[in-house]
């Protein structure tokens, strides 16, 4: 499968490591004028180095996706004249907190996560909607995560319940836009060792419980942030046609 980009405007949001490092690595190697946003400023010159070692460029800017008039500014400047074809809303985490009891969670810890994990995806997919609508089709690819179809790992309440309302908010765009040709769909990955929260999780496991971790999973191996960027790809192509409000579970076989 020859998957190309060429001439489209593609726009990722947490791209200074990880999923969102490699999903816009992946459409720009593949021609996509790939804008690339985040709040860790560090890490996007990072993405920017890499790209540009690889031998083609990306557009990055600092974004905190959780201020709306910030998104709305970007997508304005990001669009341009052309629009935007695809957008990626891979912003995301736990933003530094662990799993505690549930009476020891303050409503702004709580809130902090479904800002970044929810409200990003909210604020970016209203804001590129009437563009996509304009042009007659586009993609939005959510990036969710096993804990929104099952339980969180980490024991965090706030990133299972704000993944598993991204899956719901992907589903009710799904049915709301795609009339104008609009497919909204959502990546769901499994345990992927992809960034310094997740690096610091799984030496947590210890030895035994990273054995266990690898022997639950069917392939026997972890995953890479590759294997997410190769599944938003298959969404925002036009292989994905007439696939829309589906999560598709990355994970290795659960």
């Amino acid at each position: 499968m020859n998957v190309r980009f060429d001439g489209q405007t593609v726009m990722v949001t947490g791209a200074a490591h990880g999923f969102g490092r490699a999903i816009s690595l992946a459409f720009a190697a593949r021609g996509a004028q790939v804008w690339a946003c985040d709040v860790n400023e560090a890490g996007l010159r990072e993405t920017e180095a890499l790209a540009a070692e690889q031998g083609f460029s990306l557009h990055v800017r600092t974004v905190d996706v959780a201020d709306p008039e910030a998104v709305r500014t970007f997508v304005q400047e990001a669009s341009g004249a052309q629009g935007v074809d695809v957008l990626v809303n891979n912003a995301g985490g736990v933003l530094g907190q662990v799993g505690r009891p549930l009476e020891e969670i303050s409503p702004e810890d709580w809130h902090a996560i479904f800002r970044v994990n929810l409200d990003g995806a909210f604020y970016f997919s209203q804001a590129v909607a009437p563009l996509m609508k304009a042009r007659g089709g586009g993609r939005i690819v959510n990036i969710s995560s096993g804990a929104g179809l099952g339980v969180s790992l980490t024991g965090i309440q706030a990133y299972a319940s704000a993944k598993a309302a991204q899956i719901g908010l992907t589903r009710q765009l799904a049915h709301e836009l795609g009339q104008w040709g609009i497919t909204v769909n959502n990546v769901a990955p499994g345990f992927v060792r992809s960034n310094p929260t997740t690096e610091r999780q799984w030496e947590s496991y210890g030895e035994e419980g990273q054995r266990k971790l690898v022997e639950g999973i069917a392939l026997r191996r972890l995953g890479s942030p590759d294997d997410i960027a190769h599944a938003v790809l298959f969404f925002a192509s036009g292989y994905a046609g007439w696939v829309t409000g589906q999560v598709l579970s990355v994970d290795g076989g659960r």
